[in-house]
């Protein structure tokens, strides 16, 4: 027996209920998607799901600054994205084309 092993380090994670396909694949599991699995609930880890929030976020965020530069008479004043959450924490966009039967989280951006 061992005793110099470390304790293992449980990451903080959500509760997130994902459709469960039936490959199984854990990134392929958004919420309620369309691929017609049953809904489970899963633990969905913090740190990626931070990471990916962060970076599709800040993309976005330079996207709008882009189209508030062009001006014109129907300035860009808010946007509203859905995105949906995978049981490994990624983040994946929603598009008209499958917003149909599909649940997702939705942000927000207004000017200030």
């Amino acid at each position: 027996m061992d005793d110099t092993s470390e304790p293992e380090v449980i990451e903080p994670s959500l509760p997130f209920w994902v459709t469960v396909t039936e490959e199984g694949d854990d990134d392929s599991m958004g919420m309620f998607g369309r691929g017609g699995g049953e809904p489970a609930l899963r633990s969905v880890p913090l740190g990626p799901l931070r990471k990916n929030l962060t970076e599709t976020i800040d993309a976005l965020q330079q996207l709008f600054e882009d189209a508030a530069a062009r001006g014109g008479a129907l300035p860009l004043a808010e946007a509203q994205l859905s995105f949906q959450v995978t049981a490994s924490g990624g983040i994946q966009l929603v598009g008209t084309g499958q917003m149909q039967g599909t649940r997702g989280l939705t942000l927000v951006f207004k000017r200030p």
